[in-house]
């Protein structure tokens, strides 16, 4: 069982590398195949589709924010629990290969607009947005507030090779604590 696990982990890795190298569109599983040195009857074994390929990766994603928002909504609406909050959404964007699937999903905005899962992924946001933002604060505070999730992305796309992924994530989070306001 863990070998199977380990090979779609594998498979994985390398469709998006080549996602974020190629683009969706132009990976094909034949040479997601070939990068891995797999035959690609051996590829179907573990994804039938580049869909399928995409579908888990999204779902990976999902289900960390899912897991997130139902923290949440199990808090109470303070200051120090939104800062949990964007403590926690920095923690699980850095562990495994979360920022590398973001920046995977925004250079793939088309292909993947509707994806289902996608849709669902940006629902549970609003979801975590709303929990960082209360509608009665100014409308400045709210966009603030919300703001604080996308400074953890942006640290990924802004902030380039120069620096280690702990010193990127360390001034993103100092960033978006920062914008946090009551």
């Amino acid at each position: 069982m863990r070998e199977n696990a380990d090979t779609r982990t594998r498979i994985q890795e390398t469709a998006l590398k080549l996602f974020v190298e190629q683009g969706y569109e132009a990976t094909s599983l034949r040479e997601i195949a070939e990068a891995l040195g797999v035959t690609k009857a051996a590829l179907y074994y573990h994804f039938k589709s580049k869909d399928e390929i995409v579908t888990s990766l999204a779902e990976n994603r999902l289900h960390a924010v899912e897991e997130l928002a139902a923290w949440a909504a199990s808090q109470p609406r303070t200051d120090e629990t939104r800062r949990e909050l964007v403590r926690r959404y920095s923690e699980d964007l850095h562990r495994g290969r979360h920022h590398e699937i973001m920046r995977f999903f925004e250079r793939n905005q088309t292909a993947l607009k509707h994806h289902p899962v996608m849709e669902k992924t940006r629902g549970r946001m609003f979801e975590l947005f709303a929990f960082l933002a209360d509608p009665a604060d100014p409308t400045a505070v709210r966009l603030k507030n919300s703001m604080a999730l996308f400074a953890l992305h942006a640290a990924w796309f802004i902030l380039k090779d120069d620096i280690s992924d702990d010193e990127r994530r360390a001034a993103a989070l100092e960033v978006a604590l920062e914008l946090l306001q009551r």
